[in-house]
């Protein structure tokens, strides 16, 4: 009996320590479950496990053709067999040869620390694409309805609406909907709209390449006839974009073409095991219906009584539409799968006050700036229309502001049905930037349930979070958090309101590694960075936006013929692939993009003489001169051509980087050389006596650069805190170039000077250089300029100017320059999630991290604050208080990764960790101390450490 016990007592240890650690989220590509057309796609997973120091020592992915053999144990498509590697992602996969459509089921295990085998993973599968330009039998059919649209100040046609119906004869066991467009779509089966996202199939060079969407459809497909029916939309395609009107370009829109096309088929599988295709072609239908104009910087507008009722259900009579028109595909473009996450509705928002205006409108505020559109839900008469205006800020009289839309008409007309039922209608292909609405044509006042607002982005996973206990704070970040989600919309557009809405490179670079912090951007920022290398310019620069239309007759910008590259923008191409690379470990994407990267730093060599200097003058020939510099710096500007020498050296040291990472030694070492030698240079031509400084002489009077007249300088803030960012200087240089920074700070008042370029690294550079005091002061700041100073003049998101707006005054500058919702300067997020909360990584994909939070001094009014970033590796927490007597640090290090907390202590045997010492505890893998206090290097696990002092 007690060796029954005994075996018993065993097998509960055994089963103990092999639950010990178990792989979770598993993703393929970035995603969960998803459809791909890569056949080599990355495979990641996460770890858990309640023991502390916890690591993987070994796994085994498995990936089969079916759910039972994936159960057995079967990897009949790949089974990688024990390999020992602590790595948990960007595992390629190597199997068998993947087919067009093929589903496969995949789970991984891993062995820990001790070399215990854990429990399997719960199973995942992904699903193939179509890899071949075969696999599609859909032709690209659209319907011309451009002389329809209404004579007027913008050429609007009406939507086209598309059906076909098809025979379903046998027991379906699955259907698949293969689904792209030139321009935009809603496709309908049976009367039922697919997929819950919008503007699908994205913003591309369409040129160059488009994409699919797949969607499984099977629930949707009834025995006998069914009906397929699509509505199309202008998009990107063939509407209007960015400020050509406001420019006076000749041509204004339809810069790809000028007809929205579709190209869709539905697979069907039966139970049978044969197969059905339904495919857009020749027979296909076409007229119009409620949708008579929709584009998206000038709206859409919905006549209720031309609803063409059930024209996407059986029974409707469509004798009297016209065939559709077939379009032939353009020879060499690809045909890909959208690689993005798409864009949806993330958040509806209700509305917080309701107006009325003495001329009878109202104005409604949902409290909250941000992107999308709204709901309606109203009962009315036949043909009552309402009109709706959008904006984001109210004259002191309560009036819409609506000067900064500039040649954006942003207006939405809802012409209402009136058969007695309540009409529930919202926009499918247009998106605004606003907080407020300006109703028109309301017959009495609304409840406050007849608007919702429906904010849109790409749906993109929260990663981190930011709390502390000072409200002004907690507002900066929440206006950084919309500001992102109204932004990151497909692409990464500068603002979501006026005529422009493109993807400027500048405020894209500045930004990323911010946004790393905010949400996973890996595949988003994957489509974005292949929209950004099919735009590089024949010389190898990098344009100022992307996509970037070109007019094919002359070779030049579509929308303004002088938008071609600037320094600080065109490095995006170089910097945000690092970011990538660096928060995700991704370096297929570096692989990818790295053709585009050298042939850029081959174009930036042609600027620079023979020791990689660029002088001033280098870019006279762009347009603003030198380019666009420290954009909206306030006073005397900070040279280009220094920033662009700057920038220069930084893209060096990071390919020098990206090339050591994908073993591209001989790469690594000529690009370390060039950073050597551009260091150098930049020492001898722009400093002097460990001052930055410029020939200002030869700028003359500044004309046609910005600000110009504004005169140009060396010793600035922007300077000194992109050369300490961006590790230009030598260590006996460095402090030199921090107290220089501190100096200008407190000459200005305690108040930054910088634009888009300074910004950024402003904060990261006082802290590097001990003057942490000053960065927290600045973030703190309410005065002009400062985020601060946006919040108490009502901004709830990031604006482009810094006074944009003065509550109960209005506009400072132009109106017509003035964004409210712009990321650029909120890239301070960078520095409060990796000086304030103090999360950082060493290794990229964060697998050896630093957690190092800057505690500010006592006149700063901040004592708690709490993070975490859920970073490729796991979640990392980092939470302080300060409150009280007691200084308590929270920390959550995840599974598999090592970290190195920093904490300001006079002694390690003030410090507690878990209850213990901290230097006899056997949580802790070493202490040392160090020149600011103490180094801990930790595992895995959650840790309480408070300082007794």
């Amino acid at each position: 009996m007690r060796y029954v016990v005994f075996i018993c007592l065993l097998h509960v240890s055994v089963v103990s320590i092999a639950a010990g650690i178990k792989p979770v989220n598993l993703r393929a590509e970035y995603k969960h479950n998803p459809f791909i057309d890569d056949p080599s796609p990355r495979l990641s997973w996460e770890l858990e496990s309640k023991k502390y120091n916890q690591y993987q020592s070994a796994y085994q992915v498995i990936v089969a053709s079916s759910p039972e053999k994936l159960r057995s144990g079967e990897g009949d498509i790949w089974d990688t067999g024990k390999v020992q590697s602590s790595a948990t992602n960007q595992i390629a996969f190597e199997g068998s040869d993947l087919r067009s459509r093929q589903q496969v089921w995949w789970k991984v295990r891993v062995w820990d620390a001790g070399d215990n085998v854990g429990k399997w993973s719960a199973a995942n599968f992904w699903e193939m694409g179509l890899l071949e330009r075969a696999d599609w039998d859909a032709k690209w059919v659209g319907y011309d309805l451009n002389d329809l649209a209404e004579p007027g100040k913008y050429h609007l046609p009406p939507s086209p609406y598309l059906r076909k119906e098809a025979a379903v004869a046998k027991k379906i066991q699955s259907a698949r909907l293969y689904i792209s467009s030139l321009g935009l779509h809603e496709f309908y089966i049976n009367g039922s709209k697919i997929g819950d996202d919008y503007f699908a199939s994205g913003w591309t060079d369409y040129d160059k390449r488009v994409y699919y969407n797949v969607y499984d459809v099977t629930e949707h497909i009834n025995a006998g006839t069914n009906v397929f029916g699509a509505i199309l939309a202008d998009g990107w395609y063939a509407g209007y974009l960015g400020y050509a009107v406001l420019v006076g370009t000749e041509q204004v829109r339809g810069f790809y073409g000028e007809v929205p096309l579709l190209k869709a088929q539905v697979e069907l599988t039966f139970a049978d095991g044969s197969h059905q295709t339904i495919s857009t072609g020749a027979d296909w239908k076409a007229s119009t219906g409620a949708i008579r104009e929709a584009d998206f910087l000038q709206g859409e507008t919905h006549d209720a009584t031309k609803e063409r009722r059930g024209w996407n259900r059986m029974g409707f009579d469509d004798r009297n539409w016209d065939p559709v028109q077939v379009f032939a595909e353009k020879p060499g473009r690809a045909l890909q799968l959208y690689p993005s996450q798409p864009v949806r509705v993330v958040e509806e928002l209700p509305i917080k006050t309701i107006n009325q205006l003495d001329n009878g409108k109202y104005i409604i505020d949902f409290g909250q700036n941000f992107a999308g559109i709204i709901r309606l839900k109203l009962k009315g008469q036949p043909n009552d229309t309402l009109v709706f205006r959008y904006g984001e800020m109210l004259h002191p009289d309560g009036t819409l502001v609506t000067e900064n839309l500039r040649s954006a008409r942003a207006t939405d007309t809802y012409v209402m049905r009136g058969d007695g039922k309540e009409e529930v209608w919202s926009p499918g292909f247009t998106f605004h930037g606003f907080q407020f609405v300006e109703v028109s044509g309301l017959k009495e006042e609304p409840g406050r349930d007849f608007l919702v607002g429906l904010a849109m982005s790409s749906d993109l996973e929260t990663a981190g979070h930011l709390e502390t206990d000072n409200e002004l704070l907690n507002q900066i970040y929440s206006n950084i958090v919309w500001t992102q989600r109204a932004n990151y919309l497909d692409v990464p557009t500068d603002c979501p309101q006026r005529d422009e809405r493109l993807g400027w490179t500048a405020d894209a670079q500045v930004y990323i590694r911010s946004a790393t912090y905010n949400n996973d951007i890996a595949a988003f920022h994957t489509k974005w960075i292949q929209d950004l290398n099919d735009a590089q310019w024949p010389n190898g620069a990098f344009p100022v936006y992307a996509p970037m239309p070109v007019n094919a007759a002359t070779g030049k910008a579509a929308i303004r013929a002088s938008d071609t590259f600037s320094p600080g923008w065109s490095e995006a191409g170089i910097i945000c692939t690092y970011e990538i690379f660096n928060a995700y470990n991704d370096t297929r994407i570096v692989e990818s993009s790295l053709p585009y990267m050298v042939r850029f730093m081959d174009f930036l060599k042609t600027r620079a003489d023979d020791n990689g200097l660029i002088r001033e003058r280098s870019f006279e020939d762009v347009s603003p001169k030198g380019g666009f510099g420290d954009w909206l710096s306030v006073g005397s500007k900070t040279s280009p051509d220094l920033l662009a020498a700057m920038y220069y050296f930084h893209c060096a040291r990071l390919m020098e980087t990206m090339c050591t990472a994908i073993q591209e030694s001989e790469l690594a070492s000529t690009y370390g050389e060039l950073a050597a030698s551009i260091k150098a240079a930049i020492k001898d031509h722009y400093m002097e006596n460990d001052r930055f400084k410029v020939d200002a002489a030869v700028y003359g009077d500044g004309a046609g650069y910005v600000d110009g007249q504004n005169g140009f300088a060396g010793h600035t803030q922007t300077a000194y805190a992109n050369a300490v960012y961006m590790q230009l200087l030598d260590e006996q240089d460095l402090q030199r170039a921090g107290d220089f920074l501190r100096a200008l700070v407190e000459q200005n008042d305690d108040k930054l000077t910088t634009g888009f370029l300074g910004f950024k690294p402003l904060l990261p550079a006082l802290s590097t250089t001990g003057s942490s005091d000053k960065a927290y002061k600045l973030i703190t700041s309410t005065e002009y300029p400062s985020l601060g100073y946006e919040v108490v003049n009502g901004a709830t998101s990031i604006w482009e100017r810094w006074d944009s707006y003065i509550k109960d005054v209005g506009f400072v500058h132009n109106a017509e320059m003035n964004s409210f919702s712009h990321y650029a300067f909120g890239a301070v997020n960078e520095w409060m999630f990796e000086n304030m909360v103090g999360i950082k990584p060493i290794e990229s994909g964060f697998r050896t991290l630093r957690i190092k939070p800057e505690i500010p001094t006592a006149d700063i009014e901040l004592s708690k604050v709490s993070g975490t970033y859920h970073s490729i590796a796991g979640t990392i927490k980092s939470a302080w208080d300060y409150s009280g007597a007691t200084k308590r640090h929270t920390l959550e290090i995840p599974v598999n990764t090592t970290a190195y907390f920093h904490l300001e202590s006079p002694s390690p045997d003030a410090v507690y960790i878990n209850g213990k010492p901290v230097t006899t505890s056997k949580l802790v893998q070493n202490v040392e101390q160090v020149s600011s206090g103490i180094q801990i290097k930790l595992g895995s696990g959650k840790y309480k450490i408070i300082i007794r002092e």
